[in-house]
């Protein structure tokens, strides 16, 4: 059955507001993010709000969608400018779908944000979509190239288009987190190879959770690299923003640390109070939201091509958001023309089962 526009009745109404409001941008920019539900992302969305743009979030299901929406339209007086349609980036034809329908309306979008991801450290085994997929690698990295391969007409569409993708700094195993445990390689590929059915990237037979999310954060990285590559040579160069936000431990039950809590509760737990409370390392839920948002709109981040912003950590309690170089793996074009390409031709093989059942 197919999912529906939250506020949005019928196929062919408007996923975006046409809104008045006065704002220091020029004009409100029309905003589709994943991940907009919770953590980092929801703090966006809220200031993005507040600003005047115009939101629509993919949310995991319909209660979600409405959850969020209410959420985010409830200290505003003005028009409703947050919408959600139920896209489970676990389903590659839920996000096929969504992302058709999409089409149909044929409406610009001014700031692709692809955001949302999960981590499963804890478990010892992978756990697989409904598609047969590893699901760190699906919904963190394969989601994101489905919908940023159906959207990206409606994003040139846009007189002043920008994507934004999440990433992290642990997708270098220079850097602190990346030097814990096993470091983030994508070797070969031979977890993508047709022949194959292996949850690990580089082909390594025992699944590392902690390893297929560095190894996902490193995948986003190199999608948005050669998307730049490939838009610059064909003269339609727009700015590509991979950015890292930091460690963020927010508090509560939920959140992106939820496998981890619900593991290992104890250790979490101590975990989080020497890192956040103790030595002060990591970065607070509201300002990674704001640099979240300002990469969607500000003003310093119009230029094309690509770049990585990290938000990196100079001593307890102060970070320094920059741009920087990400690991030499992640610097890799031919690696990432060849992870394209599969995780194309892995998509494109696993709707085409969908299809044939």
């Amino acid at each position: 059955m197919q999912k529906g526009l939250t506020d949005t009745p019928k196929l062919i109404s408007p996923i975006f507001s046409q809104i008045n409001t006065s704002m220091k941008h020029e004009l409100s920019r029309r905003i589709l993010i994943t991940g907009g539900s919770s953590g980092i992302g929801l703090e966006a969305s809220k200031q993005l709000m507040q600003r005047g743009h115009q939101l629509l979030l993919l949310c995991r299901t319909e209660e979600r969608c409405t959850e969020t929406v209410k959420a985010l339209s409830a200290s505003e007086t003005k028009q409703t400018t947050a919408k959600g349609i139920a896209i489970n980036l676990k389903n590659l034809e839920e996000i096929e779908t969504g992302c058709s329908r999409l089409l149909q309306i044929n409406e610009p979008i001014d700031t692709l944000i692809l955001n949302a991801g999960i981590q499963n450290v804890g478990i010892r085994n992978p756990q697989f979509t409904k598609q047969g997929i590893e699901e760190t690698f699906c919904i963190n990295h394969l989601a994101h190239q489905l919908i940023l391969m159906r959207l990206l007409p409606l994003l040139q569409k846009s007189k002043r288009p920008r994507l934004v993708i999440t990433s992290s700094e642990v997708h270098n195993p220079n850097s602190g987190g990346g030097r814990v445990g096993q470091p983030a390689t994508l070797g070969a590929l031979e977890g993508l190879r047709p022949h194959e059915s292996i949850a690990m990237l580089n082909g390594q037979k025992i699944f590392d959770a902690d390893k297929a999310y560095k190894d996902s954060k490193l995948c986003n990285i190199l999608m948005g690299r050669h998307l730049a590559n490939q838009l610059k040579q064909r003269g339609e160069e727009i700015p590509v923003l991979a950015w890292s936000p930091g460690l963020v431990i927010p508090k509560g039950s939920g959140g992106f640390f939820r496998t981890s809590r619900q593991q290992n509760p104890v250790g979490l737990a101590l975990f989080s109070f020497v890192a956040r409370d103790l030595l002060r390392l990591t970065e607070t839920l509201q300002k990674a939201g704001s640099l979240l948002a300002e990469l969607a709109d500000g003003d310093s981040y119009e230029q094309s091509g690509f770049r990585y912003m990290s938000n990196q950590l100079i001593r307890p309690g102060h970070h320094l958001f920059k741009e920087a170089e990400p690991s030499d793996e992640a610097s890799n074009e031919q690696l990432a023309e060849k992870l394209w390409t599969l995780s194309k031709n892995l998509i494109d093989q696993k709707l085409h089962e969908s299809l044939s059942i």
